[in-house]
Parts: structure tokens; sequence; C-alpha cells
């Protein structure tokens, strides 16, 4: 089976690796500090710079639907400014017991993915499963 890797550019590979790992990172900090997170999102500028971005709210606790569609509202604003984006969800997983980091990637060469990161929280910290694929890429920044 043909990977989505044989399809792109060296430069949009390392682009999509980079802000896997940059979102997972981020994520998996919140998860460890707070047991959750709001949705927030990483981007890479033309010349390679990484920004995080986290949607603003004057609610005490915010709708994430309504954060990550503001996020994404942002990143679309921002296009023709960056190169990839990655925007990140703590969702529920609904075929399954437990909660996953939902992690959509795109790149400005129109690659999208989504994947899911597993995990469960414990006494001891967080216990994560292993990546997989995730549903389809939902919105998107460069149609």
């Amino acid at each position: 089976m043909p990977s989505w890797r044989d399809s792109v550019s060296q430069q949009t590979q390392d682009d999509l690796d980079g802000l896997l790992d940059a979102c997972l990172e981020q994520a998996s900090v919140l998860l460890e500090r707070h047991g959750e997170f709001y949705p927030f999102g990483v981007s890479i500028d033309h010349d390679g710079q990484a920004t995080l971005h986290a949607p603003d709210s004057d609610a005490e606790f915010p709708d994430s639907q309504t954060l990550l569609e503001t996020l994404v509202d942002g990143l679309v604003q921002r296009r023709d400014l960056i190169r990839a984006a990655g925007w990140v969800a703590d969702i529920r997983l609904a075929d399954e017991p437990g909660d996953a980091i939902q992690v959509t990637l795109e790149h400005a060469d129109g690659m999208a993915m989504t994947v899911l990161q597993p995990y469960t929280n414990t006494a001891s910290g967080v216990a994560y499963a292993d990546l997989r694929a995730g549903p389809s890429a939902g919105p998107r920044i460069w149609v």
C-alpha cells in the first residue's frame, strides 16, 4: 500500500512531521499539567518558523467546538503567510472507551491528514497508546 509520503515533497514531509511532533508535545504538556486542554494550533511560516496559536474567549469555560472553529478561521486568514498548519483537540473516542489527542495537519501543497493519539489519565500520569490514522481531515485551510 503506497504511503502519503510517496506523493509529496521532502519539504512537505518535514513540515508535517515537525508539526505533528510540536502538536503532540504541547498537548502532552497540557495533559500532564491539567488532565485536559482546549484546542490550539501550530503553524509554520514560509521561513520555517513555528508559531503556537490559541483562540481567545471571554467565557470562563468556553465551548471547544467554537474555539476550534475560531482557530481554523484564524489560520485561514493567515494562509498566505504560512505553508503548513496543525490544529489540536482533546476528544472523546466514539468507537471505544477513552480519549485522544486529535491532530489535523494541512500543507499548502494540498496534503491533509488527521492523526489520533489515544490516551488515558492514570494515577501516575498520562498513558499513551499508539498513533493511528484519524477520520478524514475536517475543515480545510487551503481549498
